[in-house]
């Protein structure tokens, strides 16, 4: 265990230890308080929850305690290193004779651990924003006290007369420099056209639009396609090759025919049929509604379902799960997670994403489905089938995500189907809000299945609610830790914001 003394240089030889594997962070400053420094990066616990997702950055916030500090990000790499404790011991001997002192040095050294991830940080700092306000005589005036509310406040600090303090939420996507390369102008073949740009949009397209061909339809439309596009009529024959297509479009149009009217989800989940094949399929056989009722829904050709009132049952809900205190749940209580959010945003570098394998029509023609035969676990029939739960609502189930499109024939549950069909053999005029339902079916709809998301949460989570003897009109209230009680009221229904929409992430394909 010992090494030379004295300036010579020697070797030891050390066992590593079984222990616990450590983690190392290269931390960009001079560290004289541990405690300190550690609020910097939000405690243990704060590094023990990045550590245990791999895609996640460690955050340095310079001011722990100012909600307006813009953290610097630290890259993780794996490593292969120690952590040494080396203790150099010197002892003193004085010699009688010549009157001299002479010291023998020696060092102790001490595997402590071994470092399998290293925390680097690479990147510039942000721009920092602080909460000030330029008083009289170009004096600088903090406005933490009267932004932050610490505790519970009176309606006097909200009626405050405040200069108007709007923070960034973000200054700059990326943290390390990086160079742009202007491309040259790209060199086209003869005969070749640049798109139309139309007077609504006035910077253009920067591309061609996609070859996909599908007629768009909205609510106040005089008339409805009665057949696809001659553009995609051929693109899909010329796609169409295999008996393998020739089946799925068999399944699809059957599917048109038991149901006109049909969202791309529900046809992933009956039919297996890649992704990239139904982009062109469905503009071959339906057209697309955008506004209305039915709007982010196929129809099939011909069939207009502000004509007919038993289309009341294909309307589309746009549901969403209600979460906050009125509710009895914070959003993380919630055990159905959110599409995405605005709320929890991370640079664009914070994982690495898989790169987008590019298909082409040759691939298109030879079948997707053929080429991985024997890699994949699932049979043909079924690799590309969602599950009935990304369309259907069921009792007694949640949601997979928080915002749900679902059309009414799809919402198993005998109470919300007596509600849908309150006014059947009534139906006289479709309007564009409540199609040939009522007013406010929907929102009726959704109240009831909320309640029963919030019966199903409490049957999972019991310590987030509390049951009381005492319900006025029938309707549970909920008692809080604080032991007040919030009333229930009406509200109207609003979109939640951060949640991703269906209907414009399909829009996006064919633009």
């Amino acid at each position: 265990m010992a090494a030379g003394g004295g300036g010579e240089q020697g070797s030891a030889v050390l066992e590593l230890p079984r222990g616990p594997r450590l983690v190392c962070v290269e931390y960009p400053g001079l560290v004289r308080d541990v405690g300190k420094m550690l609020q910097t990066l939000g405690g243990e616990e704060g590094v023990s929850r990045i550590y245990a997702d791999p895609g996640k950055r460690l955050e340095l916030y310079f001011r722990p305690k100012d909600p307006y500090c813009h953290p610097v990000c630290a890259n993780r790499f794996p490593t292969s290193s120690m952590l040494f404790k080396v203790k150099r011991k010197i002892r003193r001997k004085q010699l009688e004779a010549e009157g001299e002192t002479q010291q023998e040095v020696k060092f102790e050294m001490e595997v402590l651990g071994v470092v399998s991830t290293v925390y680097k940080f690479q990147g510039m700092s942000d721009f920092q924003y602080l909460a000030m306000h330029s008083g009289p005589e170009s004096k600088q005036i903090s406005m933490y006290d009267k932004i932050l509310m610490l505790k519970p406040e009176k309606e006097e600090f909200f009626n405050r007369e405040l200069p108007l303090y709007i923070p960034p939420p973000i200054f700059s996507r990326l943290d390390t420099p990086i160079d742009y390369f202007y491309r040259p102008d790209v060199q086209h073949r003869d005969g070749y056209n640049n798109p139309q740009v139309s007077c609504e949009n006035l910077i253009g397209l920067s591309r061609a639009r996609r070859p996909h061909n599908a007629i768009f339809v909205n609510f106040d439309d005089d008339d409805i396609p009665t057949k696809p596009l001659e553009p995609a009529v051929q693109t899909w024959k010329k796609v169409c090759t295999n008996p393998v297509d020739k089946k799925v479009e068999e399944e699809l149009r059957k599917l048109f025919e038991i149901r006109p009217v049909w969202s791309r989800n529900a046809v992933k989940a009956n039919i297996s049929v890649h992704p990239d094949k139904l982009k062109l399929l469905l503009p071959y056989l339906a057209y697309y509604m955008l506004t209305g009722p039915w709007r982010s829904l196929w129809v099939r050709f011909g069939y207009d379902p502000r004509k007919h009132p038993e289309a009341k049952i294909y309307q589309v809900l746009d549901f969403r799960i209600r979460c906050g205190m009125k509710y009895g749940y914070a959003p993380s209580d919630m055990p159905v997670k959110a599409k995405r959010s605005t709320y929890n945003y991370s640079l664009p570098i914070t994982i690495k994403k898989p790169v987008s394998h590019t298909v082409s029509v040759q691939d298109l023609k030879h079948g997707l489905d053929t080429s991985s035969t024997s890699r994949a676990k699932k049979p043909a029939s079924s690799r590309y089938k969602l599950k009935d739960s990304i369309y259907i609502f069921q009792e007694g189930d949640l949601p997979p995500y928080r915002q749900m499109f679902y059309q009414l024939c799809d919402l198993n549950v005998d109470s919300l189907q007596k509600i849908i069909h309150r006014n059947d053999g009534m139906e006289t005029e479709c309007t564009e809000r409540d199609g040939w339902c009522l007013q406010k079916t929907n929102d009726d709809l959704r109240d009831t299945m909320s309640l029963m998301i919030k019966q199903i949460i409490r049957s999972t989570r019991p310590a987030l609610f509390s049951s009381t003897s005492n319900a006025e009109d029938g309707k549970e209230q909920l008692t809080y830790d604080s032991g007040e009680e919030e009333e229930d009221e009406e509200e109207d229904f609003k979109p939640s914001d951060g949640s991703e929409n269906e209907m414009e992430t399909e829009i996006l394909d064919y633009v």
